[in-house]
């Protein structure tokens, strides 16, 4: 009975404890600053979800995220600003768009790659057949043979 108290109480502090370290997310006084906040959370990517906006996301590096571009803002940055500074950080891969250069060229082509080599196993599957090469006198005699034993064992 002891042991089940102790544990409960060590589930109850550890609870609390967990609901204490959690950043309260305050929105901007100023509703035209939120605004362009949360424009420009839609616009970069949490960088632990899967193609999922720092707004949308639940993960804590997005709420870190979160509040960065809020402080930002408030500190009268412009939204490119913002994108810089997280770009610098995290790379192009914190943007939902990433931008059209020499080191994405593979990420924009890549659709097109992979379009092209479905066309082109489906075009290769679609030859025509091979047809075989008609048989010489001496196997026409050896099939006709064979094929007589055949009849004749029935």
């Amino acid at each position: 009975m002891m042991r089940a108290f102790t544990a409960l109480l060590i589930a109850i502090a550890m609870s609390v404890a967990a609901l204490s370290v959690a950043v309260d997310e305050k929105p901007l006084a100023d509703p035209a600053k939120e605004a362009m906040a949360r424009d420009l959370m839609k616009e970069l990517r949490c960088v632990v979800c899967q193609n999922q906006s720092i707004e949308d996301s639940n993960a804590d590096i997005a709420r870190d995220l979160r509040q960065i571009v809020r402080e930002r803002i408030a500190m009268g940055d412009t939204p490119d600003n913002v994108k810089a500074y997280l770009v610098d950080r995290y790379g192009d891969y914190v943007l939902l768009e990433p931008p059209f250069k020499k080191s994405t060229y593979f990420l924009w082509g890549s659709p097109f790659i992979f379009l092209g080599l479905v066309l082109y196993m489906v075009l290769r599957s679609r030859k025509a057949p091979v047809v075989p090469k008609p048989l010489s006198a001496d196997e026409q005699a050896e099939l006709e043979k064979i094929l007589g034993k055949r009849e004749e064992d029935k």
